[in-house]
């Protein structure tokens, strides 16, 4: 599975959050940080295929994302 830079740079910027505030993460929350250039928009958009991927699940319909053990998996060894 090869991710993107973009994609990439969101997991980790996710599993940084969840970490932090053990708390399901939102693009809004994403894309407020000062080094994300993109869209809340387009961080949804990757954030629903990285959940394809595995690599995030969603808790519930409303919920943010939070990493799955694959996700942390892939946080640890690559990124």
């Amino acid at each position: 599975m090869e991710l993107t830079d973009r994609q990439k740079q969101i997991l980790r910027a996710i599993v940084d959050i969840y970490v932090s505030t053990a708390e399901p993460v939102g693009s809004k929350a994403i894309a407020a940080l000062p080094d994300m250039k993109f869209s809340s928009a387009t961080i949804r958009n990757e954030m629903a295929d990285l959940t394809q991927m595995g690599l995030l699940e969603q808790p519930h319909t409303s919920a943010g994302r939070i990493p799955s053990p694959a996700g942390y998996r892939l946080y640890i060894d690559e990124l």
